[in-house]
């Protein structure tokens, strides 16, 4: 449908809309005032990864178009673990972990939302402030007759496991409950009338519209964004060396810059329209590239996200790394590096020390299909050794065309 709200249209056309409860009269709200919309991320580890960065996007344009983004923090629900999309149960992880998790994350979402100032500055919650101290009776009493069991096992991640016999805990089966009294809570403190979130999370939202509703007959409302995977099929956020975070302590620059850079043909208008600001004119300009120009394309998905989420001047440095790599032949000494004190080490320990491969086996069949260089000169002996005296700092490794990095002798 045609939206009224810059907000829902801006959604719609960039492809960020799955479901949505009740969408005239949320296109109507969008429309009269400021609203309140938040979005719960958990703190399983010290980084999101880009599969969570369409949710964070819908903050970040949500912001934009004037209302107020609040990023709440599962200080709490960490400690019992979301069943969504899990076969088993999730490793239960210590207070100082989550707590050092939880800081980690703040960091991220600075590079995304104004917490800074304005009327609709971004608010970072954690749902620990309500939930640690419930009196577990009492909240039994307050809300326990307000949730169906027969909707609650119908929830898709309940579902699921059931349906597979696999392990579903009293504890996870506890995880949607908490949610909905989230959104509650921050209906009643904050005002918040809308939760966001990825597909997987339709029936907690919903949950927790109607836990408000029964509560307090106020009206709130969900949105959720579509599940996000390449043309090939592969789950978003995943690579060769595994997941692709948005902390710069965990993955470097230039390999979050390559991660967008060799991103698949068919994906490329689409992750521009999902993970960027750039206009939609512009957009479809770009989508009229053929054969092997798309790769200009590639190169602005790149730069344009890595500015978002790294900053500007990080991107010109992955982007300048590249020029050098693979059109200059030249060695850029911002390439991924190992700096090592020994007199010798092994083909095979250098790759694996880099990541470009896991096993030695791995390293092996590369270099029988020529598939290994050293200074851009093809490698045949998978039992290679190089020796400090015979190279001159650095020594460039290469693994098939996209994988560069640097050996260097103390």
């Amino acid at each position: 449908m045609k939206y009224k709200s810059t907000y829902l249209n801006t959604l719609e056309q960039r492809g960020f809309l799955n479901q949505i409860t009740d969408e005239i009269k949320l296109d109507e709200l969008l429309c009269k005032d400021q609203c309140t919309a938040y979005i719960g991320f958990d703190c399983t580890a010290s980084s999101l990864h880009v599969g969570s960065l369409i949710q964070i996007m819908m903050l970040r344009w949500f912001q934009k178009c004037g209302h107020q983004p609040i990023v709440l923090l599962g200080g709490g629900t960490t400690k019992i673990g979301d069943p969504s999309g899990k076969d088993s149960t999730r490793p239960v992880l210590e207070k100082k972990i989550i707590e050092k998790n939880k800081n980690a994350l703040k960091s991220i979402f600075s590079k995304y939302l104004n917490f800074e100032d304005g009327k609709n500055k971004a608010l970072l919650v954690d749902n620990d402030e309500w939930l640690d101290g419930l009196n577990y009776i009492s909240f039994l009493r307050e809300n326990g007759s307000f949730f169906s069991i027969n909707k609650l096992i119908n929830l898709e991640s309940m579902k699921l496991r059931l349906e597979r016999e696999q392990n579903l805990s009293f504890l996870e089966f506890n995880y949607p409950i908490f949610q909905a009294y989230d959104f509650f809570e921050l209906n009643k403190n904050l005002n918040c009338k809308v939760q966001m979130g990825g597909s997987d999370q339709w029936g907690n939202i919903v949950n927790g519209i109607e836990l408000i509703r029964k509560k307090t007959k106020k009206e709130c409302f969900g949105i959720t964004s579509p599940l996000l995977t390449t043309s090939s099929g592969s789950k978003m956020g995943k690579s060769e060396k595994g997941a692709i975070w948005l902390n710069q302590n965990l993955l470097s620059d230039y390999d979050f810059w390559q991660f967008w850079r060799n991103t698949e043909d068919d994906d490329v208008i689409k992750f521009l329209k999902l993970f960027t600001e750039l206009e939609l004119n512009e957009i479809t300009h770009l989508d009229k590239l053929q054969g092997s120009d798309i790769n200009k394309a590639k190169i602005i998905l790149a730069n344009e996200v890595t500015k978002i989420c790294r900053g500007e001047e990080a991107a010109l440095s992955a982007s300048r790394i590249a020029i050098d790599t693979f059109e200059k032949s030249k060695i850029n000494l911002d390439l991924n590096k190992v700096i090592i004190d020994n007199q010798f080490i092994t083909l095979i320990e250098i790759v694996k020390m880099l990541n470009f491969c896991n096993t030695n086996g791995e390293v092996r069949r590369l270099v029988k299909g020529n598939g290994i260089k050293i200074n851009d000169q093809i490698i045949n002996n998978d039992n290679f050794k190089f020796n400090k005296e015979d190279y001159k700092n650095p020594i460039k490794i290469s693994v098939g065309k996209k994988k560069h990095g640097l050996l260097i002798f103390k």
